[in-house]
């Protein structure tokens, strides 16, 4: 009996030999492509790759950044002969995103190695903005403020010379490759109720690395409208940082199945997180934690419109079909943003974040050919009606219009009310 027992300890175990299966088949919950799920450090978005440089165009800049407004719907015919939508109208959601001009303040000469780009030489422009000197610093009020004083200094007695930083300037025309503009947006010309500048890189592509230098040079503390960077019908990449939801369950966090009614302890749970062995829980397995606020790129995103400002075009928001007068702004204001002053780039569908926060737009990486990207897009109507509840009407004009004036009737009966409370 002995010798039995030691023999079958020797023998391999059955489960080995035949190893058992699962019943069912499914794909696995949720991306892996987005590890690790948690908070970006990155909150204005970070452009981590640049088109390819072409020298035989001339010097233009690859990203913009702009400030999410909201979103609303538009009217157009579609232009795609053989698809069964040809020439007939289609609604689709769009994005507004305010893009005020942003601001040249210096450039960045990076040298190509065997292990990547390595930075050579930065100059500055002579004189920097407050809102953009206020990024430098934790607490502006409390601070002697003297970023960037001694350098101003530097740069008005060479200029007196001749051309300012000129030796950095040359090093960089003889041995870098890759020339990045430092900008800074205009935060105050947004009502966000920010004062620090965002502060990015971008890159310069087109042309030899002098003419690049010289571009960016002669754009020193000088505004960059975004139609000079992008126009209508282009196919462009969004940067942004995803809505932040906080903690979250499986269920919400990885859309996993709830279990049975029944079950013990809970339903919205993996039933099982993993074998015995390896005896520890595996990367691959849902679990709950930080949901959102994580950093997305997403490509092939199509203009619709680059309008003027409110100050250069009133009715930003009038096409050719529809020639009531209004600008973008709908009524009321963009929820929770407010009103849309500054040029404005509008994008088909959404892009990632909540209002208000910046979202960079760069250049496509790969050639646009397909017919989506091709298409020429003549907008119809543009919905202006207030995003708060259904909304009827498209201005306050016509609201007035349609109440027979009982909404001028009330503002002049509170006008006279003003008056009398005064005297």
């Amino acid at each position: 009996l002995a010798q039995g027992i030691s023999g079958s300890r020797n023998r391999k175990p059955a489960a080995v030999e035949n190893m058992s299966h699962r019943k069912f088949e499914r794909p696995r919950h949720g991306s892996l492509g987005f590890l690790p799920r948690k908070r970006t450090r990155h909150h204005h978005g970070k452009i981590k790759s640049f088109p390819k440089d072409d020298e035989s165009k001339p010097p233009h800049f690859t990203a913009f950044m702009t400030f999410k407004a909201g979103m609303t719907h538009i009217v157009r015919d579609v232009d795609k002969p053989g698809s069964k939508l040809h020439k007939k109208e289609v609604v689709e959601p769009v994005t507004i995103l305010e893009a005020p001009p942003m601001v040249v303040v210096g450039f960045v000469g990076y040298v190509e190695t065997p292990r990547g780009l390595r930075a050579l030489t930065s100059v500055w422009a002579g004189h920097l903005s407050e809102e953009c000197k206020r990024r430098f610093y934790k607490n502006w009020h409390n601070s002697k403020q003297k970023a960037f004083t001694k350098y101003q200094k530097r740069w008005g007695e060479a200029s007196k010379e001749g051309a300012p930083m000129a030796a950095e300037v040359e090093r960089a025309k003889k041995y870098c490759q890759v020339i990045r503009a430092i900008c800074h947006t205009q935060v105050g010309k947004v009502k966000l109720g920010q004062k620090k500048a965002h502060i990015k890189e971008i890159q310069v592509n087109g042309g030899t690395t002098e003419k690049k230098v010289d571009f960016v040079m002669g754009l020193f503390e000088q505004e960059v409208k975004v139609d000079s960077v992008f126009s209508q019908d282009e196919m462009i990449d969004s940067i942004g940082v995803s809505k932040g939801r906080g903690f979250e369950g499986v269920v919400t966090r990885w859309g996993v199945t709830r279990l049975v009614r029944k079950s013990h302890r809970g339903l919205r749970k993996v039933a099982c997180i993993g074998s015995w062995h390896p005896a520890r829980v595996q990367f691959q397995v849902p679990r709950s934690g930080q949901n959102g606020y994580g950093h997305r790129t997403e490509i092939n995103k199509k203009i619709y419109r680059i309008g003027k400002s409110i100050k250069d075009d009133p009715n930003n928001a009038v096409t050719e079909n529809d020639l009531t007068e209004k600008a973008i702004t709908p009524m009321g204001g963009f929820s929770h943003y407010g009103e849309v002053t500054n040029e404005f780039v509008m994008l088909k569908g959404t892009t990632p974040g909540i209002r208000k926060r910046l979202v960079t737009l760069r250049k496509s990486l790969l050639p646009q050919v397909s017919r989506k990207a091709v298409e020429k897009i003549s907008l119809k109507f543009i919905d202006t009606s207030s995003k708060f509840g259904h909304g009827r009407f498209q201005t306050s004009e016509e609201k007035a219009k349609f109440f027979g004036g009982a909404v001028t009737k009330k503002a002049k009966t509170e006008a006279k009310a003003e008056e009398k409370a005064e005297a």
